[in-house]
């Protein structure tokens, strides 16, 4: 048996890297007026920007329950040395709270660890992939959590937003609230500071931001790990991914994804993200 890695679909991982690494995923709810549809299962995210962008609906979302954790945690406890459960932010959603209550209704609670990333999308995802990693590589649960509160501490993430609609009604701005809402035509580029969305800058077009993002990823140099994630096609994301690759220890090795159904209701249409795990000092 090995450690159980569970995390939520705001994570926002590839298909590939779930089925290939046994990553265990409990979706988010989205809301489309009374229709809530599960994050990754009810709605595909061709299907979400299709109606996020077609419709008058304003999604909204919201965390699993903590029946969601409960049936999640007894289907794989017992075939396993104990789960370590990696998620989104605390100061961004109740998920890291659902989770922490249903470890605590358990008998064997002790077997499963519950980590707050403070972090989104591929800045949990990341995090996921080499705890993963490392329990198929035999790592036990300590080794496990203490590597995830580890890499949470070197993750980043940071966002170019095409329409700042998106996160002013979507309501998680945080410290941007001050800052998203004095832009007007302008283009914002937010991260995360603390667990909370925060500023980071503010670019005449989209163009720039996304070049300004590059910028402060090549400023940190190498990295240990980092992904492009997008909401709609566009063609920065390949760009940025080709030219950041030589930032890497392995070439090929940056991550191109999706922003899920959850993750897009607040970043919109046209959304382009860097997330990355810092190399040691």
């Amino acid at each position: 048996m090995a450690v159980k890695i569970v995390t939520d679909s705001t994570a926002d991982l590839p298909d590939e890297i779930v089925k290939e690494l046994g990553i265990e995923v409990v979706p988010l709810n989205l809301h489309f007026g009374t229709t809530t549809f599960k994050d990754g299962i009810d709605i595909s995210v061709d299907d979400f920007y299709d109606r996020l962008i077609n419709t008058n609906e304003f999604p909204t979302t919201s965390q699993p329950s903590v029946g969601d954790f409960l049936e999640k945690y007894k289907e794989i406890i017992d075939d396993s040395d104990g789960i370590v459960s990696i998620h989104i932010s605390s100061k961004l959603s109740g998920t890291f709270n659902s989770a922490i209550q249903a470890r605590d209704s358990l008998e064997g609670k002790n077997k499963i660890e519950v980590i707050d990333t403070g972090q989104v999308s591929m800045g949990i995802g990341l995090v996921v992939k080499a705890c993963a990693e490392a329990a198929i590589g035999g790592a036990t649960l300590d080794e496990v959590a203490n590597l995830s509160k580890e890499l949470s501490m070197k993750a980043e993430c940071f966002a170019a937003i095409d329409n700042i609609e998106y996160l002013r009604r979507g309501g998680r701005i945080g410290r941007a609230a001050e800052f998203i809402g004095t832009l007007l035509k302008l283009k914002p580029m937010i991260t995360l500071n603390d667990g909370l969305v925060d500023k980071l800058g503010r670019a005449r077009t989209f163009t720039k931001a996304v070049a300004s993002l590059e910028n402060i990823i090549r400023d940190y140099g190498s990295v240990e790990a980092l992904s492009i994630m997008y909401s709609t096609p566009t063609p920065f994301a390949e760009k940025l991914s080709n030219s950041l690759d030589e930032l890497l220890p392995k070439k090929g090795s940056v991550i191109l994804t999706r922003l899920g159904p959850v993750i897009g209701a607040h970043g919109g249409p046209g959304a382009i993200g860097i997330a990355m795990i810092r190399k040691s000092e």
